[in-house]
Order: C-alpha cells, then structure tokens, then sequence
C-alpha cells in the first residue's frame, strides 16, 4: 500500500521537501535526520548502482529493484522516478503496478520520446501531447490505491517554449494527473507563471547545477509551488567529499581525515545492532 502522507500533506497545503536519494547510505543518513518523504532519482540512482548516465539506458527491472530497495531501507514514503513508463501504454500499465506494489508512494512519468534524456541536458525529443495524456490516463487507471499519486512531468520547455510546456501539462491535469511537474525552467518568472497557470499541486525540481535557479524552501512556496525535489543534493554533496578525501590520500598520504561520519554509529543506522543480537541469540 502507498503511504497516504504525500496525499495527506498536499491536502493539508503543508510544503513537501523531499531530498533525492542516489543509494542506501543516503537513505540510512536521511533517516538519521528525519525525513518522512524522499525521491528516487532515476539520474543518481542509475549513476551510483550502474556507472551509467540517465539516457534511458537503465531497464524497467533494474530501476524497479533499486526502488524496492529503497523503499525497503528507507523509513520514509518514496516518491519515485519511473523515466517514460519504460515503453508504450502496456508498459506503463506494468510499470505503476510493480511500482505500486513495491511500496511507492508516487511515481513520475514525463512526456519524452525513448530512450529519454536527463531534463537538464541537450537532444532531449517528446512524444505527442495525446499519447502522453493517454499515458497519463492509463497509469491513473492502473492504480489500485487513491494514495499512489501520479506525477506528470512535461520537458517541453526547451524545445516547445514555456507556452506549450503549460500546455501539455494542462492536458496532462486533464488526463488525471495528481500532479504537475513542468521541468528546466529558466527564470523566477517562468516558474511562477507557471503555478499561477496550472491547476494542480506543482513540483518544482531544485536540481543543483541545473537550469532552474535554486530557491528556497519559503521562496518557492512563495512562488506557488507545493513540493520541491532536491534530486542532485546528496550526490553532489557526497562526490565533492569524497574527491577531497581521495585527493588527501593520493596527495598526501592521509588516509584519515576529520569530519567522518562515525563508523560505529554507521554501523547502528545500517542495521548491525540487528546482527549482533541475532548472533548473540543463535550462534554456536
């Protein structure tokens, strides 16, 4: 079953921030900090668990596995990446099921031709409005809990302007989406005629480095929007330390820097503890 949070919250007009997650550590670090929502991202999670870019290149199943993982580790409700649906309208029939009953809370799906593309980056191409409204309307159908949301994501700005980006996503709310998500706008202006346009919850995508400026959490509730994802956070915040300590390594043989995460509290967040009494209990 979904968690009813995300639901519950848009209801409720309290701001959703949800932080992207690329693999297990960040979900056992997030929480340790007490997050109730957070996002698969399929561009970090294919960079982390395959060493591959997010050019659709990662299949339905091994997306579907590092989301059940997640869903498994995490304590929070996952909203999860789902790239095109992974195929036509049978596909994404199969792709909200096994989402569904993997425990996700909601799934995104956008509107580009296959293989898809990261928003942020160039040669991105789209599928015709209508058969993206069809998808729309089939994953909607496909749910069996009113708590699994559908997000609906349109790229259309670069290639179509931000007027025919506003107006995919209308179509899209027409079609039954929970929620819109119009991605790699450009300016402060375009982000709040955007929520001034469209008529239901909007996500805004704070991806660091990318074509959106970077608001906060009280300046896009400001703007109109009602949750924001943070998908690129972890991962770059995670390389850059890591670079740094592999610098001190090969540069200066320091193996041993401050400002590590402690190894035995790791140790707790990652489920040792669990370990130890089984062993403690049963070994011979």
């Amino acid at each position: 079953m979904a968690n009813p949070i995300l639901r519950e919250r848009l209801s409720a007009g309290q701001f959703v921030a949800a932080p992207g997650l690329q693999d297990m550590i960040a979900a056992a670090i997030a929480n340790k900090v007490g997050f109730d929502i957070v996002y698969g991202s399929g561009y970090w999670l294919t960079s982390s668990a395959l060493g591959l870019p997010d050019a659709g290149i990662a299949t339905y199943t091994q997306m579907l596995d590092r989301m059940a993982t997640l869903v498994r580790t995490s304590d929070a409700a996952v909203i999860a990446d789902a790239d095109t649906g992974y195929g036509g309208l049978l596909n994404v029939h199969h792709t909200v099921r096994g989402y569904e009953e993997a425990g996700i809370t909601a799934i995104q799906l956008e509107d580009q031709d296959f293989p898809k593309k990261c928003g942020h980056t160039p040669f991105k191409r789209l599928i015709p409005t209508g058969d993206m409204a069809d998808k729309i309307r089939v994953a909607v159908d496909a749910r069996r809990d009113d708590d699994f949301l559908v997000i609906a994501r349109t790229d259309a700005r670069a290639g179509e302007g931000l007027d025919g980006a506003l107006a995919r996503a209308r179509a899209y709310a027409d079609a039954g989406a929970d929620i819109l998500f119009v991605e790699a706008l450009e300016s402060e202006d375009e982000m709040r005629r955007a929520c001034d346009t469209l008529d239901r919850p909007m996500m805004a995508n704070m991806s660091n480095g990318g074509l959106t400026p970077m608001r906060s959490v009280a300046e896009l509730r400001d703007i109109g929007y009602a949750m924001a994802i943070f998908p690129a956070l972890t991962s770059l915040v995670a390389a850059a330390a890591m670079e740094a300590a592999l610098r001190g390594l090969k540069d200066r043989g320091e193996g041993d820097p401050a400002g590590l995460f402690d190894f035995k509290e790791f140790c707790g967040l990652i489920g040792f503890q669990e370990v130890w009494d089984f062993e403690r209990r049963w070994a011979r």
